[in-house]
């Protein structure tokens, strides 16, 4: 663990300012979805400790600044450096205008930079890392009883997350982690050394969340880890997670069930399976190819190649033929000729991705990659991302267009994108999660953020689906569900945010225990 003191930067903190009125908090994310989920539960601690969150005061009422902003970084994304001093810089006339205002950061940025930070800002009054999240409050408190900064940066998890109050984002969908940690070493990946090695929950203190989570309204649930699918290599059972989607099948309630991110190279024919015979388990998959040359493979220590990843895809489509696959790619890996990326591009024509989340290749100090020989030049990588682009934009066309006609169950969302008012359309994600927008028919009834609501594709656009059907005399039902109701009854709450209230934590990670012998069964 790294403890650190530094000079004085605030004053009395509490969740109670001098006035009697309750501090608030606001939390800002940058990164992947287990930050996202992260920092749900760091709002829990924070309600938890009496603070409010900035977002249900109402307007005019609102500060400009909460009295504490936490930011959760990342350290994966390009610049995510000049991004969080950028935002740090902006928030200093506000500590000096209120000193009583505290600053945390944390999340892999901070696990990765740890003093720095406070050297670099110290305005700066909390500095937490990735493996003590619930420590913000009391981190929060000594800050300012010490009148000085504190960082806290633990070497390796000690509680797994999901022992932490939540405050969900969300009244019917979920984010449940499964594992946390990577045990592979990607040389263009910094995660392994700020999140640790894999450490995986036991499978029924999993389901006892998700039933929770389903009791209290929620139809959609999101499994996260950072190698999903190698689920199970802390105790020993290659087939864990295969095993768990079926069992999410067996909850009554659970309407769908997603997953994120699988690595190729565990990713075996159980899973598809399970994917394939549990209703309930959605027909879309993220699968990260990251390049389509075995050679920068070899050189990002990716553990299998494009033979491999292709069947994979075949399989999957074997098995589910309406699955949605997405992807990422790196464009630009160090030492990528053009004969490589032709390799990318020739996987992904054969792989008919749904989308994909594309990244330009750029040096994160403390990987290997970083100091590899034959960087790319800029002006390369971005002609090449560029085709790389038009490339997938035509072949995501393609497969949205295929839709056209098919009736897809859209389970409607507060917000997914822009909303057409004219044609009153509403958004929501397909089982095979495209985004949909649709519309309402004239008089008919108006489905909650969390129901279900059935319509026909009449466009497939290259980033969307459009389904007018309803306006138009076709398919148009609702189903309204428990995810609905749940949403509904928070905007009914008095000055809420629309947020489900604080829940409390699950029980902890670990190999599982080995049963007692009973007496008298002992072999001698």
């Amino acid at each position: 663990m790294t403890t650190q003191n530094f000079a004085p930067t605030s004053v009395a903190t509490a969740s109670v300012s001098p006035t009697g009125a309750r501090r608030t908090y606001d939390v800002r994310t940058h990164g992947c979805q287990m930050n996202v989920h992260d920092s749900e539960r760091l709002a829990g601690l924070l309600e938890t400790a009496g603070y409010v969150d900035l977002a249900s005061l109402p307007a005019g009422e609102r500060p400009e600044v909460a009295d504490v902003v936490v930011f959760n970084t990342c350290a994966v994304r390009e610049n995510a450096d000049n991004k969080l001093y950028g935002n740090l810089g902006q928030l200093r006339p506000a500590k000096q205008k209120n000193p009583g205002m505290q600053i945390a950061v944390g999340g892999c940025m901070a696990q990765k930079d740890r003093s720095t930070i406070v050297q670099r800002a110290p305005w700066v009054d909390v500095v937490f890392g990735t493996h003590n999240i619930g420590s913000l409050p009391a981190l929060l408190d000594r800050a300012a009883h010490n009148k000085r900064a504190e960082v806290e940066i633990l070497e390796s998890l000690e509680v797994f997350p999901s022992t932490l109050p939540t405050r969900r984002d969300s009244a019917y969908s979920a984010w449940v982690s499964i594992s946390v940690g990577c045990n592979n070493t990607c040389t263009f990946c910094i995660v392994p050394s700020l999140r640790g090695k894999e450490q995986d929950r036991r499978p029924g203190e999993i389901l006892a969340e998700i039933e929770a989570l389903v009791a209290q309204g929620v139809v959609e649930v999101t499994l996260l880890g950072q190698n999903v699918n190698t689920y199970g290599v802390e105790f020993g059972d290659r087939l864990a997670f295969g095993k768990l989607l079926r069992a999410c099948g067996d909850i009554a309630g659970l309407e769908r069930v997603r997953f994120t991110s699988p690595h190729p190279a565990a990713f075996t024919e159980d899973v598809i399976l399970a994917m394939a015979e549990t209703p309930n388990v959605m027909p879309s998959l993220h699968m990260p190819l990251q390049s389509g040359s075995d050679k920068v493979l070899k050189d990002m220590r990716r553990s299998y190649r494009s033979a491999k990843f292709l069947g994979i895809i075949e399989n999957v489509r074997r098995h589910i033929p309406d699955a949605a696959i997405t992807t990422d790619i790196i464009v630009g890996f160090p030492g990528e000729t053009e004969e490589d990326f032709q390799a990318t591009l020739d996987v992904v024509r054969e792989s008919r991705f749904s989308s994909a989340f594309t990244f330009q290749y750029s040096i994160r100090p403390g990987t290997p990659a970083a100091t590899m020989e034959d960087q790319v030049p800029k002006a390369v990588v971005q002609e090449r991302f560029e085709r790389l682009i038009a490339l997938q934009e035509e072949v995501s066309w393609a497969g949205n267009r295929a839709v056209e006609g098919r009736e897809v169950e859209v389970l409607v969302a507060p917000s997914e994108g822009r909303k057409d008012l004219e044609t009153r359309r509403l958004s929501g994600r397909a089982r095979d999660n495209r985004l949909v927008h649709f519309a309402v028919p004239e008089g008919a009834e108006v489905p909650r953020p969390g129901d279900v609501v059935t319509v026909q594709v009449t466009y497939g656009a290259p980033h969307h689906l459009v389904a007018d059907s309803g306006s138009e005399g076709g398919t148009y039902a609702v189903r309204r569900t428990p995810g609905g109701d749940a949403w509904a009854a928070l905007q009914d709450a008095p000055q809420g945010t629309g947020k489900p209230a604080v829940s409390l934590g699950m029980p902890a990670i670990g190999r599982p225990a080995a049963a007692p012998a009973a007496p008298g069964c002992s072999v001698v």
